[in-house]
């Protein structure tokens, strides 16, 4: 790619696993590319992802990303403090009420997936925010935004299952500190985000990229790290069956906003995880026992996962 054409990227939703999976692959993809992902024209993010562009795009690198994984003594305190917190690997018991009902109606009409629908009736989430919140604030160092306008942060807007990339054009007014909470509040752990007089819930829950929100941009190639998808699927056993039912809707969906892209002539380059590095992820995406390992694998596998990828943008 030469430097007069435009390159987006889109990182999508993960959990904790998907984060250190994310930031491997992205780290592959800056060294097979010559590029530095805080360039791209826009950088669109989904529940983790929503964490790994909002660093992006306040000037951390991938390698600071990668450093204060690794816990490196000299990485960014701020990251340090980031990857420290983390919201338990199972949700608290969950209040009553159901605050995504809206979804089900949408569900019922055809506006939203049948999948969304039924993750609107899960009860309220009693998770703690906070740990996004502040990581937004100290982010956005004393602004409501950062300083890139090219940030999109994706969550559902409850009532109308409306996708909303905050930090887009005509999008509500927000904190960075909240577009990051309510892009990653899950169902049923985490309650939902006002901004605006309106509730939010996970974006991951209408899609694990939003993708396609970037088509009408005309970009000569976008980027896509989705570590809720695999083409092909993968084998399971036990709990992870539960979690490859998410995974083959997620990628069917991707799928059409991957072909949506390519209809608009624009270069696509997806990677996502194979049976490998969820062998070692499992079930259970929020399990951060889980995460350095996850992240060995990863770093490993990434280099050739990427390579396979960019092979396949060029000749699709």
């Amino acid at each position: 790619m030469t430097g007069s054409q435009r390159r987006g990227l889109v990182v999508g939703c993960g959990g904790t696993l998907g984060y250190a999976w994310a930031v491997a692959a992205l780290a592959a993809v800056e060294e097979r590319l010559d590029w530095d992902a805080r360039t791209a024209q826009v950088l669109v993010g989904t529940s983790t992802g929503a964490e790994v562009v909002s660093a992006l795009g306040s000037g951390r690198s991938v390698s600071d990303l990668l450093a204060a994984l690794q816990g490196h003594p000299d990485a960014d305190p701020l990251l340090l403090r980031h990857v420290g917190a983390h919201p338990g690997a199972l949700p608290p018991v969950p209040w009553p009420g159901l605050p995504g009902a809206g979804l089900m109606a949408g569900a019922v009409l055809g506006r939203v997936p049948l999948g969304t629908g039924l993750l609107g009736l899960l009860p309220r989430g009693r998770g703690d925010a906070g740990w996004l919140r502040s990581f937004g604030a100290a982010l956005a160092n004393g602004r409501t935004w950062l300083d890139s306008s090219r940030t999109w942060l994706v969550a559902t807007e409850t009532r109308s299952g409306r996708r909303v990339a905050f930090g887009s054009p005509g999008a509500p007014v927000a904190d960075i500190g909240s577009a990051i909470a309510a892009s990653w509040a899950i169902p049923g752990w985490f309650p939902p985000v006002r901004i605006d007089g309106r509730a939010y819930l996970d974006g991951g829950i209408l899609s694990p990229t939003s993708a396609d929100l970037v088509a009408p941009l005309g970009l000569d190639e976008v980027v896509i790290v989705a570590p809720m998808t695999t083409s092909g699927g993968a084998p399971a056993t036990g709990l992870s069956r539960l979690e490859r039912v998410v995974r083959r809707w997620m990628t069917r969906t991707l799928d059409a906003e991957e072909h949506l892209l390519r209809a608009a002539g624009t270069r696509v380059v997806r990677i996502e995880p194979s049976a490998e590095e969820l062998a070692v992820m499992g079930f259970n995406f929020m399990n951060a026992a889980r995460r350095p390992a996850t992240l060995d694998v990863s770093l490993r596998t990434a280099p050739d996962r990427v390579k396979a990828a960019v092979d396949r943008s060029i000749t699709a």
